[in-house]
């Protein structure tokens, strides 16, 4: 019950290096990979640790970056929060078991957030037709957009790879979920895009705006099912 199976014969995505991602507010975080690109797997001993720029390059790092809404309309990334304060999640992929209960965690949240005015935004790394089956089956109540060509992921410096996918943890939280009634959609999880790239991912949250380079607080998952702090999300965008 892993949320990235692999096809029978199919090779593993080229290893090896792995970024950190931990909650940071006005902190540093990894300088920006070139976008569209997977970034490399380093030693997974050193998952814990980011390389190191200034927070105020990280919207720079996202310029030129779009995703897609469900009309398959681009969106500027930065645009989600350039004119309002927005959480936006960032979905490991569309099938995930472990994005549907953060999804809902987020959900459970949002009258708090309508009260403070802040929008909630989910992306994942996935076509727009994954997307709006994502929307259609969970009913997510905030936006959801896709990001086909994963250039958020690399421009954030997601984790990436078997090791941070592959883990105890994550394993008996996925256990966890389907006990309570949730489940991972293996159609989606299947597809190809998934399967060679996007669902080897792991996913994050950033609080933003007004302003483009407003940035609050952003988190990095090192593992899959590495969920924020919503305390310290409630916190960075309501209070």
């Amino acid at each position: 019950m892993w949320a990235t199976p692999l096809a029978r014969g199919e090779p593993a995505p080229a290893q090896p290096r792995a970024f950190a991602s931990k909650p940071l507010r006005g902190s540093s975080l990894g300088a920006a990979q070139p976008q569209n690109t997977p970034r490399p797997l380093e030693d997974p001993r050193r998952a814990g640790e980011a390389a190191a720029a200034p927070v105020e390059g990280l919207a720079k790092s996202l310029q030129g970056v779009e995703v897609f809404d469900l009309s398959g309309k681009a969106v500027p990334v930065v645009d989600l929060w350039k004119d309002r304060k927005a959480i936006v999640a960032f979905a490991r992929h569309f099938g995930c078991v472990l994005c549907r209960k953060r999804a809902d965690l987020l959900a459970a949240k949002q009258d708090a957030m309508e009260a403070a005015g802040v929008a909630l935004v989910l992306i994942g790394p996935g076509t727009v037709e994954q997307a709006k089956a994502f929307y259609d089956q969970t009913k997510f109540k905030g936006e959801v957009y896709a990001d086909p060509s994963h250039s958020s992921y690399n421009a954030l410096e997601f984790a990436f790879g078997l090791f941070s996918t592959f883990t105890p943890s994550a394993g008996l939280k996925i256990i966890q979920l389907y006990m309570e009634g949730y489940r991972q959609d293996w159609e989606l999880s299947f597809e190809k895009t998934t399967r060679t790239k996007g669902g080897w991912y792991q996913g994050g949250l950033l609080v933003a705006g007004p302003g483009i380079d407003n940035i609050l607080y952003i988190h990095k998952d090192k593992e899959a099912g590495d969920d924020p702090d919503m305390d310290d999300v409630l916190k960075a965008c309501c209070s």
